[in-house]
């Protein structure tokens, strides 16, 4: 995750967010130039209700998550969001307690970033059983971490310059098959307890491999098995890779069951899509509806993408002065836009 944001204009940014915060706005969504004309791919019966299971991925508000995490939360539901993705862990709870929280606040967490890691069979099942305490029917899958000296280390010029070629780096088509086959193999695991397997993207999974002109998500959605690993479209940042949602969604129908929406100011300003990285790393996150992404003619295409949950994000809500403010102004805009729709 990266906030990509630029400092510019933050003090009018602030001021913009208490006006929200304190009920001083519109919450319609202005009409923007360049929206595609699109038809609706919903099902004979109308478009579901989604203003009622709007969800935040916890990544948004992780600045003051960490201060008073139940009460960010109480927060959060407080605004009217029904549902939650965490990312930075359960505050040390038990899946016990905290699943009797998000139940006392009104919340659900049908999905998490603080997933799995992986591991010997019977401790990824205990997690796992965790997982299906709290409610929750979709994990990420992450590799295991050393245990923390206790000294957190500054990385040297040298390491970030490492870090970042790492990153920058284009896959190989074999080392993307072996991450699918690892994630179908732990869905298998995870199925036995109604669980998934999530796999969310950020830009460079639409970086080609070496030598060819095959996408890592072209394989990923190719060689993972949808009966146990569900695709997490991060629709902000496939949109700065230069993807078009709506044509995935055609293509693969069905896969997309989770999505992040996430807006981005200024798409016509990013690096060549040649450079998915630094794509990324420009990217200017704001909160949804204040944009370019087109979300009015996307969440047409909810049924035709299988899509069942999706959380806003907003990496660099912090650095708009409020992020719970950040994430006000996200919930009201979709909320109107949605309630629009569904009219």
């Amino acid at each position: 995750m990266s906030n990509g944001v630029k400092q510019e204009g933050c003090a009018n940014r602030r001021e913009f967010l208490k006006h929200i915060a304190s009920g001083i706005g519109g919450l319609a969504l202005a009409s923007r130039v360049g929206n595609a004309s699109v038809a609706a791919a919903q099902p004979a019966g109308g478009a579901p209700d989604w203003t009622a299971q709007i969800g935040l991925e916890l990544w948004t508000v992780r600045d003051i998550l960490a201060k008073d995490f139940e009460g960010t939360l109480a927060k959060v539901a407080q605004i009217g969001y029904k549902e939650i993705e965490p990312a930075t862990g359960y505050n040390n709870m038990s899946p016990k307690a905290f699943r009797a929280m998000l139940d006392r606040l009104g919340l659900r967490a049908p999905s998490t970033h603080s997933g799995i890691t992986e591991g010997p069979d019977a401790a990824v099942e205990k997690q796992l059983e965790g997982f299906r305490i709290m409610g929750t029917q979709y994990t990420s899958l992450g590799a295991p971490r050393p245990p923390r000296s206790g000294v957190r280390r500054t990385p040297t010029p040298a390491r970030r310059a490492r870090m970042r070629t790492r990153m920058e780096r284009a896959r190989t088509v074999d080392d993307v098959k072996r991450e699918a086959a690892l994630y179908n193999r732990y869905g298998k695991l995870a199925q036995k307890f109604g669980i998934k397997i999530l796999r969310h993207n950020h830009t460079m999974e639409f970086q080609p491999c070496q030598g060819t002109t095959t996408t890592p998500y072209d394989i990923l959605l190719s060689e993972t098995d949808p009966e146990v690993v569900a695709m997490q479209m991060d629709i902000g940042w496939a949109t700065v890779a230069g993807q078009n949602p709506i044509e995935l969604f055609h293509k693969h129908p069905g896969r997309f069951v989770l999505w992040h929406v996430k807006d981005v100011a200024c798409l016509k300003c990013l690096p060549p899509v040649t450079d998915e990285f630094a794509r990324l790393r420009a990217a200017h996150l704001v909160p949804v509806g204040e944009g370019d992404i087109h979300y009015d003619d996307i969440f047409k295409y909810a049924g035709l993408a299988g899509m069942k949950h999706f959380c806003v994000e907003q990496d660099s809500a912090a650095a708009w002065g409020d992020s719970v403010a950040a994430a006000r102004v996200s919930f009201q805009h979709l909320r109107a836009m949605l309630t629009h729709q569904a009219a």
